[in-house]
């Protein structure tokens, strides 16, 4: 393994936190600075790890000539205009989820990468989750056989969650569901048609103008005779958290658990057998293998919310900081780079828009193949 160093810089500290210890003992990192806008907590999460470089203003840090790239924790709404920012100071970008909130946000970070030669990363967790990499590994295998089709869903309740988050349209928030799916055939989506069904509560349709409690779209792969079918629920439907894909291929067939720390199945033929996942922390650096399995909030009382609720998101986060790390220390496209992560956010940005259109067919814009 090259022994260059990354400075990385992390904004944002709730969830972002995660990755600060990660970074720390990635053989390719030096966990560089933190940003924060609330000093007190700045300083204890500082403290906590041992970070010398601490901003308030991420415009400043920005300026920090020693910084190579930033890793994006913050809401969805700032995502965009932080990694726009990021790549025209000279930096490459790393981000959570979503890319952006509107298709015109998403074409401008692919420009800019295309403009400046710098990198771009969405951090989709669930297409490095230890159960992907299961399933992954059977396909390369060619245990699965062809390819049928492909099913993702991601339902969860979120009252209760930060406000903005209120009323969402469920496919704006699509990508743990959307990214397997494309991620395991490497495809990208050429067109989508989505319906939306029920209602949710007058006050949260108010905040977006979208009413429906469930939307689900149907997804044709580009150059493929395969379509997948993805479903997102926020509000007013029973259901406990599910962030799941199942595939079905002429051997043999994976489906996700129906209820959470139960075991999935494989159907082979027509005899289904339930299967224990195993970890992939051997794909890792020994520095870092044990975060598959543990973290920051790894304990009862400190528990951040995505994790309760993401059941610590299948081991991902290790494996996501390996990849970008390495991608950049050699040279190399991220999965998913930034045509890739547009592709995947606009599914569900145009998703929603067929749902408001009643169904109608929206082909993916050709930035994003």
């Amino acid at each position: 393994m090259s022994k260059k160093k990354i400075n990385i810089a992390i904004i944002g500290l709730g969830f972002g936190a995660e990755f600060i210890p990660i970074y720390q003992k990635h053989p390719n990192a030096n966990m560089y600075a933190i940003c924060q806008r609330n000093e007190q907590k700045l300083n204890e999460i500082g403290d906590a790890f041992g970070v010398e470089n601490r901003y308030t203003d991420y415009d400043e840090l920005l300026k920090d000539p020693n910084i190579d790239a930033v890793h994006i924790n913050t809401p969805i709404q700032a995502h965009a205009e932080q990694s726009l920012k990021a790549l025209r100071a000279g930096k490459h970008v790393a981000c959570t989820v979503p890319m952006a909130t509107t298709v015109e946000e998403c074409r401008q970070i692919v420009e800019a990468c295309q403009e400046t030669g710098l990198t771009y990363m969405m951090m989709e967790t669930v297409v490095y989750s230890r159960e992907f990499l299961f399933v992954k590994e059977m396909y390369e295998k060619d245990e699965l056989g062809k390819l049928q089709f492909l099913r993702g869903s991601h339902q969860q309740e979120m009252a209760g969650w930060p406000g903005y988050w209120e009323g969402l349209p469920p496919m704006h928030y699509a990508t743990h569901c959307v990214g397997p799916v494309l991620a395991l055939p490497k495809a990208k989506a050429e067109y989508v048609s989505c319906f939306g069904s029920g209602r949710i509560d007058e006050n949260l349709i108010e905040k977006y103008g979208s009413p429906f409690a469930i939307e689900t779209c149907h997804i044709k792969l580009k150059d493929s005779d395969l379509s997948a079918e993805v479903t997102r629920s926020l509000f007013n439907t029973a259901r406990q958290y599910r962030e799941s894909f199942d595939v079905y291929g002429s051997k043999k067939s994976f489906e996700w658990t129906l209820i959470e720390h139960e075991e999935p199945v494989i159907h082979t033929g027509e005899t289904p057998e339930r299967v224990s996942v195993p970890d992939y922390a051997h794909l890792l650096p020994k520095e870092i293998a044990s975060f598959t399995t543990a973290g920051v909030y790894d304990s009862d009382d400190n528990q951040h919310l995505s994790f309760i609720q993401g059941a610590g998101h299948g081991g991902s986060h290790p494996h996501l900081v390996h990849e970008f790390l390495t991608a950049l220390v050699e040279g190399r496209e991220p999965y998913p780079n930034a045509k890739e992560s547009a592709n995947i956010t606009c599914v569900g940005i145009l998703a929603h828009e067929s749902a408001m259109e009643g169904g109608k067919i929206i082909p993916l814009p050709d930035f994003t193949f």
